[in-house]
């Protein structure tokens, strides 16, 4: 018994330990929750009323001309007058420094885009955390990863309307939730051999967020077992806020059964969806 009660309190912490960690990292500075603004750049000038200078974008990538009394920071260093970027890798990037905050210079669905962040956004200041299941082993799932012959592409929607954002899916999981069997496709992580998934699930649009939530799942072993922890799934930014343009999980990716882990709709979202 003693034993037990050890492992369920270090599993609890250290599930309170990672989400806390998460959070900080949403709420940091100059995190999504300090976004702004979304600004959708083409190749005719344009001004944006909480950014300095004109903005366009061609074939020589992002272009920005700034008035005389304008400056952006680059790399450490004041840039005045006309900065070109060069051309932005799909799903790339940049940050530069604006009065009061950062401005992102990125590049999703093909289309160049400016976000700014400050950190006095009233959505960062106000955040109080995300509400979430309460831990349970019984979500720690066993899963096998089954690689495809060659990666996929894989086309997906996104938050924004009109936005595709297309990935190369490495292969899926197979698993299963109380004798149910169930796959979801795969996606590279952010660390070399990890992988991601986006799902949905039966608590979509009632107690979680509609459109997707996201799990990092660890590299597969040898034999090509994977651990899924669901109640360390979690809300993308556009959980959160309307200018994130995340991705929409493949169609496969809608499970039929109720994933009763992980992170909850965010209270921010509470009133348009109709919630106390």
């Amino acid at each position: 018994m003693t034993d037990t009660l050890h492992d369920t309190a270090a599993f609890l912490r250290d599930w309170q330990d990672w989400h806390r960690r998460h959070e900080e990292a949403l709420a940091a500075p100059h995190g999504f929750l300090a976004v702004t603004g979304l600004h959708w750049l083409t190749s005719r000038p344009q001004r944006f009323p909480d950014l300095p200078g004109r903005w366009h974008t061609g074939d020589e990538g992002v272009v920005v001309d700034l008035a005389d009394a304008d400056q952006l920071t680059v790399d450490g260093r004041p840039v005045r007058g006309r900065h070109g970027f060069g051309p932005i890798a799909e799903r790339g990037g940049l940050t530069v420094g604006i009065e009061g905050g950062v401005l992102e210079v990125a590049r999703r669905g093909g289309r160049d885009i400016l976000r700014p962040r400050r950190p006095d956004h009233p959505l960062r200041t106000g955040f109080r955390g995300t509400p979430a299941y309460p831990p349970t082993p019984r979500w720690v799932l066993d899963g096998r990863y089954v690689p495809f012959d060659a990666p996929r592409p894989t086309t997906v929607g996104a938050a924004v309307e009109g936005l595709a954002h297309v990935y190369d899916a490495p292969g899926r999981i197979e698993f299963s939730v109380d004798g149910v069997p169930l796959r979801l496709t795969a996606f590279d992580g952010f660390t070399p051999g990890s992988l991601s998934v986006l799902f949905t699930d039966a608590t979509s649009g009632v107690t979680t967020y509609p459109a997707n939530r996201a799990l990092a799942v660890d590299a597969p072993d040898a034999r090509g077992r994977v651990t899924l922890d669901f109640n360390r799934a979690t809300n993308l930014p556009c959980a959160y806020t309307d200018f994130a343009t995340c991705p929409l999980p493949p169609v496969e990716n809608r499970l039929p059964v109720a994933v009763e882990a992980g992170e909850k709709l965010p209270y921010e979202r509470h009133a348009s969806a109709g919630q106390p």
